[in-house]
């Protein structure tokens, strides 16, 4: 992503203010970002960033569909690379709200667009929490599938 975009830097400054412990701090920055969002691209990584801080997992999940949704609209392959982040958020969103079965299906995307990026810290990052959701979410959906029959 191009640090010097300013939505994306209202972004980085958010996970800056996170980082150090100002939540609310954060939280302005991406509401920031989301008013100054002018295309799609920047709308998916708004979104995305604004999902990290609502109050209700079905808020959360809203927003975290709607970073989805912009990112399969931007015409060309800025958002590649960050599709990995946006399918493990949703993911996650959806195993809270328990769409386990959903989120199984949703965490095994994530693996699939990571699949091919270069291994950096923050692909590690990634991989461990689409890992760690499988393991979560799977089983639960198995179980509830087992529960059925």
């Amino acid at each position: 992503m191009n640090p010097t975009n300013p939505v994306v830097k209202l972004c980085a400054d958010g996970m800056t203010a996170e980082a150090e412990g100002r939540g609310e701090d954060a939280k302005a920055l991406f509401e920031q970002a989301w008013q100054q969002s002018a295309d799609d691209f920047e709308a998916c990584v708004a979104a995305h960033y604004v999902a990290r801080h609502q109050t209700t997992a079905d808020d959360e999940l809203a927003w975290n569909l709607r970073a989805l949704a912009h990112a399969d609209s931007v015409a060309d392959d800025r958002v590649q690379s960050f599709y990995p982040s946006l399918y493990l958020n949703l993911a996650h969103s959806l195993e809270k709200v328990g769409r386990t079965i959903e989120a199984c299906k949703l965490y095994s995307t994530a693996a699939l667009k990571l699949e091919g990026q270069p291994d950096t810290p923050y692909t590690r990052l990634v991989r461990s929490g689409i890992v760690a959701g499988r393991q979560r979410a799977c089983a639960t959906a198995d179980a509830s599938l087992e529960d059925r029959l």
